[in-house]
């Protein structure tokens, strides 16, 4: 799909039920209209969710697992940005400064 629509593949490595940083991460972020929009237009999201209380397939936890050691993810929450080529071009974690911040962080990972 990033390819066929030529837009960028965001990887949200996360712990969506007990990472602070992540929860924070997306109720300043990903949650909000602006950052909606934004990856909307440019990008192809991706959640791959490493919880603890909630249950997940055996198929679903081995695909993250292969996913987080291919791309060798050490912490949460870590963002793998690939271009529309499937081409690591870097690696985001949280940041203050909302969506502008996120986004500009991005923008700046697209050219190069």
């Amino acid at each position: 799909k990033a390819k066929s629509d030529n837009k960028f593949l965001l990887l949200d490595f996360t712990g969506s039920d007990w990472c602070g940083w992540c929860k924070r991460l997306n109720a300043e972020v990903f949650s909000k209209p602006q950052f909606q929009d934004y990856a909307a237009k440019n990008l192809v999201l991706v959640e791959l969710d490493f919880p603890r209380a909630k249950s997940q397939t055996e198929e679903v936890k081995k695909q993250n697992m292969q996913l987080a050691s291919q791309y060798r993810v050490e912490g949460f929450p870590t963002i793998v940005v690939l271009n529309a080529d499937g081409r690591k071009i870097g690696e985001l974690g949280y940041m203050e400064g909302g969506p502008e911040a996120f986004i500009a962080a991005i923008d700046k990972l697209r050219k190069g």
